[in-house]
């Protein structure tokens, strides 16, 4: 009865409004429960929009001088580490019920890593002190075990931040994205497309790469995570690989 309409005075529920929804839910599916990955992902999505007070900034990097010959991914890892190192605060665990904050010193960064069957965040361990050769290969090898469904639990298990790199996809280019407690803050990597950008003072096509920080205002200040992003672009819009 929750779920009928009520056409009723003052709100009472008639014989009318209970045919009516009986004959609207017999032209649908059944109800099926969610298991599995997506029940853990509806599960997570619904702990960080009861515990999390997001926030998101949004700015793109000039890739033009690279895009043609660097690894896009392992240079997103490697601008995520640079903002770490310029804002620690974003690299870090919070818990709500004592009010503690943990600023971890090694980059556990997880990977969203997509699936017919939900999404999966595995975690490459301590990027900082990775070769790019080394990053490349750890993130074939987990995106092979999570499509073989092979992947240790432990494997998804202690990110201190997330990249969510959804311009994959070929479509977005911003998004306010969804930080998974107790981390502290996603970075979100939209499509990459020529657009029209002033350079040297005349307007010029070059690819950029969008991009999107959403962070937990509880713990972090706009300052931090500008300091945070503005680190990310310098990094990105560095020549060579």
């Amino acid at each position: 009865l929750l779920a009928v309409d009520a056409s009723g005075k003052d709100g009472a529920i008639t014989a009318d409004d209970v045919n009516r929804f009986a004959s609207a839910m017999a032209q649908v599916e059944p109800a099926e429960p969610l298991r599995g990955v997506r029940r853990a992902m509806a599960q997570k999505m619904q702990q960080s929009h009861a515990e999390i007070v997001p926030a998101s900034i949004h700015d793109e990097a000039d890739v033009e001088d690279w895009i043609g010959t660097g690894d896009v991914t392992v240079r997103l890892i490697r601008a995520v580490i640079a903002g770490c190192r310029a804002s620690p605060v974003l690299n870090a665990w919070y818990s709500s019920r004592d009010m503690t904050l943990r600023i971890r010193e090694r980059v556990n960064l997880g990977m969203a890593i997509n699936t017919d069957d939900g999404l999966f965040v595995a975690v490459m361990r301590d990027a900082a002190s990775r070769s790019d050769a080394d990053l490349r290969n750890g993130l074939e090898s987990l995106k092979r075990d999570v499509a073989a469904r092979q992947i240790p639990l432990e494997e998804m298990r202690g990110a201190t931040i997330t990249l969510s790199n959804f311009g994959v996809f070929g479509a977005g280019r911003y998004a306010n994205l969804v930080v998974v407690p107790p981390q502290v803050a996603i970075v979100g990597a939209g499509t990459i497309k020529p657009r029209v950008v002033a350079r040297d003072g005349k307007p010029s096509i070059r690819r950029t790469l969008p991009l999107s920080l959403t962070f937990d205002h509880r713990v972090a200040t706009g300052m931090e995570a500008s300091r945070f992003l503005k680190a990310m672009l310098a990094e990105l819009e560095r020549a060579g690989n």
